[in-house]
C-alpha cells in the first residue's frame, strides 16, 4: 500500500505522520512531500520523534511535484496550506483526506511550551494516524 503525506514544508508534520505510519507497518511504502519544502527537517521533530523511539533524521524533503503522476492508496494533507494548495495528481490517488494539525514550529513562547508544543503535536499525530491505520488501512492490507 502507498501512501502520500503532504504539509507546506515537509519539514514537521508530514515527517512525523511519515514516520509514525512507516513504524505501524512494514508492508507501507510511505512517503512525504511539501507544497513549498523548506531546507531541513525541523531539529525539533526529529528530537521528539526521538523520545517516541522513531528516527526521522535521515528523512529527506521532497516537493509534491516528483509524486504527481504515482499511483496512491492514500494522499494525505497535514496542514489546511497543503490541503487548499493540493495540486491535481495525473497518477491515480484511491483516497484523498484531509487529516489537519497546528503548527509547532510556529508555536511562540518560552522553550519549554515550544517543546510542548511539539511533543503535543507529534502524540496527536500518532493518535489519529494510528486510528487511520487500524481502522481503514490496516484491513485492506494482504
Amino acid at each position: 500500500m502507498r501512501i502520500l503525506i503532504l504539509c507546506t514544508g515537509n519539514s514537521c508534520r508530514s515527517q512525523m505522520a511519515h514516520g509514525f505510519m512507516q513504524s505501524f507497518d512494514s508492508r507501507l511504502d510511505v512517503f512525504s512531500a511539501g507544497t513549498e519544502p523548506a531546507s531541513r527537517v525541523n531539529p525539533q521533530a526529529v528530537e521528539v520523534m526521538a523520545e517516541a523511539g522513531i528516527d526521522i533524521g535521515s528523512h529527506t524533503l521532497h516537493h509534491v511535484s516528483e509524486h504527481l503522476g504515482g499511483r496512491w492508496d492514500y494522499v494525505i494533507t497535514v496542514c489546511g496550506g497543503a490541503n487548499e494548495n493540493c495540486p491535481v495528481f495525473t497518477g491515480r490517488v484511491m483516497h484523498r483526506l484531509h487529516i489537519g494539525f497546528d503548527d509547532p514550529s510556529r508555536a511562540m513562547g518560552t522553550p519549554e511550551f515550544i517543546a510542548g508544543e511539539f511533543r503535543r503535536v507529534r502524540d496527536e499525530i500518532k493518535t489519529r494516524f494510528y486510528r487511520l491505520y487500524a481502522e481503514e488501512i490496516k484491513p485492506q492490507l494482504p
